[in-house]
Protein backbone atom coordinates (compact mmCIF):
# COMPACT_ATOMS: atom_id res chain seq x y z
CA UNK A 1 0.00 0.00 0.00
CA UNK A 2 2.60 2.53 -1.12
CA UNK A 3 0.73 5.83 -0.55
CA UNK A 4 2.95 7.68 -3.04
CA UNK A 5 2.33 5.27 -5.90
CA UNK A 6 -0.08 6.37 -8.62
CA UNK A 7 -1.71 2.95 -8.21
CA UNK A 8 -2.44 3.60 -4.51
CA UNK A 9 -5.64 1.61 -3.91
CA UNK A 10 -6.92 3.04 -0.64
CA UNK A 11 -8.36 6.49 -1.43
CA UNK A 12 -11.93 5.22 -1.04
CA UNK A 13 -11.28 3.52 2.29
CA UNK A 14 -9.36 6.60 3.51
CA UNK A 15 -12.46 8.64 2.72
CA UNK A 16 -14.67 6.24 4.65
CA UNK A 17 -12.40 6.36 7.70
CA UNK A 18 -12.37 10.17 7.59
CA UNK A 19 -16.16 10.31 7.44
CA UNK A 20 -16.42 7.95 10.42
CA UNK A 21 -13.80 9.96 12.34
CA UNK A 22 -15.70 13.18 11.77
CA UNK A 23 -18.80 11.56 13.29
CA UNK A 24 -16.78 10.75 16.43
CA UNK A 25 -15.24 7.31 15.82
CA UNK A 26 -11.91 6.99 17.63
CA UNK A 27 -11.49 3.50 16.15
CA UNK A 28 -11.67 4.89 12.62
CA UNK A 29 -9.14 7.61 13.45
CA UNK A 30 -6.78 5.00 14.90
CA UNK A 31 -7.10 2.93 11.73
CA UNK A 32 -6.39 5.95 9.55
CA UNK A 33 -3.30 6.86 11.59
CA UNK A 34 -2.02 3.28 11.70
CA UNK A 35 -2.36 3.04 7.92
CA UNK A 36 -0.15 6.06 7.22
CA UNK A 37 2.12 6.33 10.28
CA UNK A 38 4.79 3.84 9.06
CA UNK A 39 5.26 5.69 5.78
CA UNK A 40 5.36 9.12 7.41
CA UNK A 41 7.81 7.89 10.03
CA UNK A 42 10.15 6.31 7.48
CA UNK A 43 10.19 9.45 5.35
CA UNK A 44 11.08 11.39 8.51
CA UNK A 45 13.76 8.88 9.48
CA UNK A 46 15.52 9.21 6.14
CA UNK A 47 15.12 12.99 6.23
CA UNK A 48 16.83 13.43 9.62
CA UNK A 49 18.82 10.21 10.14
CA UNK A 50 17.85 9.98 13.80
CA UNK A 51 14.99 7.79 15.15
CA UNK A 52 14.05 10.09 18.05
CA UNK A 53 13.87 13.19 15.85
CA UNK A 54 11.96 11.18 13.25
CA UNK A 55 9.39 10.16 15.87
CA UNK A 56 8.94 13.82 16.86
CA UNK A 57 8.49 14.91 13.24
CA UNK A 58 6.04 12.09 12.60
CA UNK A 59 3.96 12.92 15.66
CA UNK A 60 3.94 16.64 14.87
CA UNK A 61 2.81 16.09 11.29
CA UNK A 62 0.13 13.59 12.35
CA UNK A 63 -1.20 16.14 14.86
CA UNK A 64 -1.46 18.69 12.03
CA UNK A 65 -3.31 16.16 9.85
CA UNK A 66 -5.71 15.14 12.63
CA UNK A 67 -6.30 18.73 13.72
CA UNK A 68 -7.29 19.74 10.20
CA UNK A 69 -9.36 16.71 9.17
CA UNK A 70 -12.52 18.81 9.39
CA UNK A 71 -11.06 21.14 6.74
CA UNK A 72 -10.37 18.34 4.27
CA UNK A 73 -12.83 19.00 1.49
CA UNK A 74 -12.18 16.03 -0.83
CA UNK A 75 -11.12 18.35 -3.67
CA UNK A 76 -8.00 16.15 -3.85
CA UNK A 77 -7.26 12.66 -2.59
CA UNK A 78 -6.60 12.33 1.13
CA UNK A 79 -3.08 11.06 0.50
CA UNK A 80 -2.24 14.15 -1.58
CA UNK A 81 -3.70 16.48 1.05
CA UNK A 82 -2.10 14.65 4.01
CA UNK A 83 1.34 14.14 2.50
CA UNK A 84 1.50 17.79 1.46
CA UNK A 85 1.13 18.58 5.16
CA UNK A 86 3.91 16.09 5.90
CA UNK A 87 6.22 17.47 3.20
CA UNK A 88 5.70 21.10 4.26
CA UNK A 89 6.19 20.28 7.94
CA UNK A 90 9.41 18.38 7.29
CA UNK A 91 10.82 21.05 4.99
CA UNK A 92 9.96 23.90 7.37
CA UNK A 93 11.17 22.17 10.53
CA UNK A 94 13.95 24.21 12.17
CA UNK A 95 15.49 21.49 14.32
CA UNK A 96 19.17 20.90 13.69
CA UNK A 97 20.19 17.44 12.54
CA UNK A 98 21.18 15.38 15.55
CA UNK A 99 23.57 13.13 13.70
CA UNK A 100 27.16 11.96 13.75
CA UNK A 101 27.04 11.90 9.97
CA UNK A 102 28.56 14.58 7.71
CA UNK A 103 26.49 17.42 6.29
CA UNK A 104 28.01 17.71 2.80
CA UNK A 105 29.47 15.46 0.13
CA UNK A 106 32.84 17.20 0.53
CA UNK A 107 32.86 16.52 4.27
CA UNK A 108 31.80 12.92 3.72
CA UNK A 109 34.49 12.36 1.08
CA UNK A 110 37.17 13.66 3.47
CA UNK A 111 35.84 11.45 6.26
CA UNK A 112 35.92 8.32 4.09
CA UNK A 113 39.42 9.09 2.87
CA UNK A 114 40.75 9.76 6.38
CA UNK A 115 39.15 6.66 7.93
CA UNK A 116 41.79 3.91 7.81
CA UNK A 117 41.03 0.76 5.83
CA UNK A 118 41.34 -2.47 7.78
CA UNK A 119 41.16 -5.62 5.64
CA UNK A 120 39.22 -8.54 7.11
CA UNK A 121 39.68 -12.24 6.55
CA UNK A 122 36.79 -14.31 5.19
CA UNK A 123 36.15 -15.57 8.72
CA UNK A 124 36.11 -12.03 10.12
CA UNK A 125 33.74 -10.87 7.36
CA UNK A 126 31.34 -13.65 8.27
CA UNK A 127 31.67 -12.91 11.98
CA UNK A 128 31.01 -9.20 11.47
CA UNK A 129 28.49 -9.40 8.61
CA UNK A 130 25.76 -7.68 10.64
CA UNK A 131 28.06 -4.79 11.50
CA UNK A 132 29.25 -4.58 7.88
CA UNK A 133 25.67 -4.16 6.68
CA UNK A 134 25.17 -1.53 9.39
CA UNK A 135 28.16 0.37 7.99
CA UNK A 136 26.63 0.19 4.51
CA UNK A 137 23.25 1.49 5.69
CA UNK A 138 24.87 4.20 7.82
CA UNK A 139 26.89 5.36 4.82
CA UNK A 140 23.81 5.43 2.59
CA UNK A 141 21.99 7.51 5.24
CA UNK A 142 24.94 9.88 5.33
CA UNK A 143 24.78 10.32 1.58
CA UNK A 144 21.10 11.30 1.75
CA UNK A 145 21.86 13.85 4.47
CA UNK A 146 24.43 15.46 2.17
CA UNK A 147 21.59 16.57 -0.11
CA UNK A 148 19.82 19.76 0.91
CA UNK A 149 16.37 19.35 2.49
CA UNK A 150 14.38 19.89 -0.68
CA UNK A 151 16.61 17.57 -2.72
CA UNK A 152 16.39 14.92 0.01
CA UNK A 153 12.61 15.06 0.03
CA UNK A 154 12.31 14.98 -3.75
CA UNK A 155 14.74 12.06 -3.98
CA UNK A 156 12.83 10.11 -1.34
CA UNK A 157 9.49 10.77 -3.05
CA UNK A 158 10.66 10.15 -6.60
CA UNK A 159 13.34 7.47 -6.25
CA UNK A 160 12.88 5.59 -3.00
CA UNK A 161 9.06 5.67 -2.93
CA UNK A 162 8.88 5.63 -6.73
CA UNK A 163 6.24 8.37 -7.09
CA UNK A 164 5.63 9.43 -10.68
CA UNK A 165 6.01 13.05 -11.75
CA UNK A 166 2.31 13.80 -11.31
CA UNK A 167 2.23 12.64 -7.69
CA UNK A 168 5.67 14.10 -6.94
CA UNK A 169 4.87 17.54 -8.34
CA UNK A 170 1.55 17.62 -6.45
CA UNK A 171 3.21 16.79 -3.13
CA UNK A 172 6.01 19.30 -3.68
CA UNK A 173 3.51 21.88 -5.00
CA UNK A 174 5.54 22.71 -8.09
CA UNK A 175 5.14 22.25 -11.82
CA UNK A 176 6.03 18.89 -13.38
CA UNK A 177 8.95 20.37 -15.38
CA UNK A 178 10.35 21.99 -12.21
CA UNK A 179 9.90 18.77 -10.24
CA UNK A 180 11.63 16.72 -12.95
CA UNK A 181 14.50 19.20 -13.09
CA UNK A 182 15.01 19.15 -9.32
CA UNK A 183 14.75 15.37 -9.14
CA UNK A 184 17.34 15.10 -11.92
CA UNK A 185 19.68 17.45 -10.02
CA UNK A 186 19.28 15.46 -6.78
CA UNK A 187 20.00 12.22 -8.63
CA UNK A 188 23.02 13.73 -10.32
CA UNK A 189 24.53 15.04 -7.07
CA UNK A 190 23.98 11.79 -5.18
CA UNK A 191 24.91 9.45 -8.01
CA UNK A 192 28.06 11.40 -8.87
CA UNK A 193 29.30 11.01 -5.32
CA UNK A 194 28.49 7.30 -5.29
CA UNK A 195 30.08 6.78 -8.69
CA UNK A 196 33.30 8.42 -7.51
CA UNK A 197 33.48 6.95 -4.00
CA UNK A 198 31.32 3.86 -3.49
CA UNK A 199 32.79 0.43 -4.19
CA UNK A 200 29.27 -1.01 -4.34
CA UNK A 201 28.60 1.04 -7.47
CA UNK A 202 32.03 0.94 -9.11
CA UNK A 203 34.44 -1.88 -8.16
CA UNK A 204 37.31 0.42 -9.15
CA UNK A 205 36.57 2.63 -6.12
CA UNK A 206 38.70 1.65 -3.12
CA UNK A 207 36.04 2.20 -0.43
CA UNK A 208 34.57 -1.06 0.86
CA UNK A 209 32.11 -1.42 3.73
CA UNK A 210 34.04 -4.26 5.37
CA UNK A 211 37.25 -2.19 5.34
CA UNK A 212 35.53 0.60 7.32
CA UNK A 213 33.81 -1.57 9.91
CA UNK A 214 36.77 -1.68 12.32
CA UNK A 215 37.20 2.09 12.55
CA UNK A 216 33.40 2.54 12.67
CA UNK A 217 33.17 0.27 15.70
CA UNK A 218 36.20 1.78 17.42
CA UNK A 219 35.01 5.37 16.89
CA UNK A 220 31.47 4.64 18.05
CA UNK A 221 29.92 5.51 14.70
CA UNK A 222 28.12 2.18 14.96
CA UNK A 223 27.36 0.07 18.01
CA UNK A 224 27.48 -3.67 17.34
CA UNK A 225 25.24 -4.32 20.37
CA UNK A 226 22.66 -1.72 19.41
CA UNK A 227 22.37 -1.53 15.64
CA UNK A 228 20.38 1.42 14.35
CA UNK A 229 19.41 0.15 10.89
CA UNK A 230 20.27 -3.52 10.50
CA UNK A 231 17.71 -5.13 12.78
CA UNK A 232 15.92 -8.39 12.13
CA UNK A 233 12.50 -6.87 12.83
CA UNK A 234 12.96 -4.26 10.09
CA UNK A 235 12.00 -4.83 6.49
CA UNK A 236 13.31 -2.76 3.55
CA UNK A 237 11.76 -0.10 1.36
CA UNK A 238 11.91 -2.54 -1.55
CA UNK A 239 10.05 -5.25 0.36
CA UNK A 240 7.53 -2.89 1.95
CA UNK A 241 6.64 -0.81 -1.10
CA UNK A 242 6.76 -3.62 -3.63
CA UNK A 243 7.18 -3.32 -7.38
CA UNK A 244 5.29 -0.66 -9.27
CA UNK A 245 4.89 -1.36 -12.96
CA UNK A 246 4.30 2.34 -13.65
CA UNK A 247 7.65 3.30 -12.14
CA UNK A 248 10.14 4.00 -14.91
CA UNK A 249 13.82 4.67 -14.34
CA UNK A 250 16.86 4.61 -16.55
CA UNK A 251 18.38 1.13 -16.30
CA UNK A 252 21.83 2.60 -15.75
CA UNK A 253 20.57 4.40 -12.64
CA UNK A 254 18.84 1.39 -11.06
CA UNK A 255 21.97 0.28 -9.18
CA UNK A 256 21.93 3.56 -7.21
CA UNK A 257 18.20 3.41 -6.56
CA UNK A 258 18.26 -0.23 -5.51
CA UNK A 259 20.94 0.46 -2.90
CA UNK A 260 18.75 3.14 -1.30
CA UNK A 261 15.60 1.02 -1.60
CA UNK A 262 17.45 -1.66 0.35
CA UNK A 263 17.51 0.67 3.35
CA UNK A 264 15.69 -0.25 6.57
CA UNK A 265 11.94 0.32 6.83
CA UNK A 266 10.54 0.34 10.36
CA UNK A 267 7.09 -1.26 10.54
CA UNK A 268 6.61 -1.96 14.25
CA UNK A 269 6.29 0.63 16.99
CA UNK A 270 6.19 0.46 20.77
CA UNK A 271 2.72 1.97 20.86
CA UNK A 272 -0.12 1.44 18.42
CA UNK A 273 0.50 4.93 17.14
CA UNK A 274 2.29 8.07 18.21
CA UNK A 275 -0.99 9.82 19.05
CA UNK A 276 -2.50 7.29 21.45
CA UNK A 277 -1.86 9.38 24.59
CA UNK A 278 -3.02 12.55 22.86
CA UNK A 279 -6.22 10.96 21.62
CA UNK A 280 -7.03 9.78 25.13
CA UNK A 281 -6.75 13.33 26.45
CA UNK A 282 -10.15 14.82 27.33
CA UNK A 283 -9.43 18.09 25.53
CA UNK A 284 -8.61 16.30 22.29
CA UNK A 285 -11.62 13.99 22.61
CA UNK A 286 -13.82 17.04 22.95
CA UNK A 287 -12.05 18.89 20.14
CA UNK A 288 -12.43 15.97 17.74
CA UNK A 289 -15.80 14.86 19.11
CA UNK A 290 -14.42 11.34 19.64
CA UNK A 291 -16.32 8.58 21.39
Amino acid sequence: MNPLSNTYPSDASDKTLIEQTLTGSKKALNQLIERHQPYIYNIAWKMVGNPADAADLCQESLIKIVSNLGKFGHQSSFRTWAYRIVVNHFLNDKKKLNSKLPGSFEEMAIGLEMAPDVELSLEEKEEKKEAIREVRLTCLSGMLLCLNKEQRMIYLIGEVFGADHTVGSELMEMSKPNYRMKLSKARKDLHQFMQNKCGLVDPANPCRCHKKVTVSLESGLIDAKNLLYNRKEYTTFREQLGPDSSYLVDEAEMKYTELHRDHSFKTTFEKKNFLMDILDDANWKSRLNLN
